[in-house]
């Protein structure tokens, strides 16, 4: 996946950077390089999904109850 910026005639580098930033940050380019960092094996990538989901159920399983206004 290619990205391409054109830097506008005076414009300040901090503006140019902020757009790069975001450009990268919303293409999920970053996210692609850290997820290749290193190997990880297809367990491992089980066991994490599985762990992921029982955290997220016992999350949704845990209700505050909601507190009374005083008058």
């Amino acid at each position: 996946m290619s990205l391409k910026m054109r830097v506008h005639d005076r414009e300040p580098i901090a503006a140019a950077l902020r757009r790069f930033k975001k450009l990268v940050e919303r293409s999920g380019l970053k996210r692609e390089a850290r997820s290749h960092e290193y190997y990880v094996k297809p367990c491992e990538i089980r066991s994490r999904k599985k762990s992921a989901k029982m955290r997220a159920i016992r999350k949704a399983g845990t209700v505050k109850p909601k507190r009374e206004k005083a008058f």
